[in-house]
């Protein structure tokens, strides 16, 4: 009985870590799509600040996300406030990660200007700017130029760069 209840432990769906590949197709989706930004949300539930660094961000920056998509007030509060609490932490233990700061980018360009949440987008545009040469993740650096060339906050010139 021991080893029953030990296994199911081990082996439930909580305890599985999503696919980062996965999750970054999915929060593409996300960006334009409620259904999917739901789901995503709900596939990341998981995730807690003693995961993968990478995962947290993208758990903040989808629950930030999702509060678009919510009628109730309160809760789109919450979200919000939760989802760049995720984030900011995500930014502190990793501020080198140029996919973290192209999430918060992708969070503070889209907020909108009376939540407030806006002051990193000159910082994270520069530190994308300079950092993404030396990036040697492909799956980084293909989301974010997929994030960049689509982006208003950078010029023409800019994303030419990409």
């Amino acid at each position: 009985m021991k080893l029953i209840c030990f296994l199911l432990l081990v082996f439930s769906p909580s305890h599985f870590t999503p696919d980062l590949a996965q999750v970054r197709k999915d929060f593409k989706l996300a960006t334009n799509n409620r259904e999917s930004a739901l789901a995503l949300r709900d596939k990341l539930e998981t995730v807690s600040k003693e995961d993968n660094t990478l995962l947290v961000a993208y758990k903040g920056a989808v629950n930030a996300l999702s509060a678009k998509y919510t009628k109730d007030n309160a809760e789109r509060k919450e979200l919000f406030k939760n989802g760049v609490l995720l984030l900011e932490f995500a930014v502190s233990q990793k501020p080198e990660n140029i996919e973290i700061r192209c999430l918060r980018l992708s969070i503070q360009e889209n907020s909108p200007k009376f939540l407030k949440y806006r002051s990193n987008i000159e910082e994270d545009k520069i530190f994308i700017l300079n950092h993404y040469d030396k990036t040697n993740s492909k799956a980084a650096k293909d989301f974010v130029k997929s994030y960049i060339l689509q982006s208003t906050g950078f010029n023409t010139e800019e994303k030419q760069r990409f």
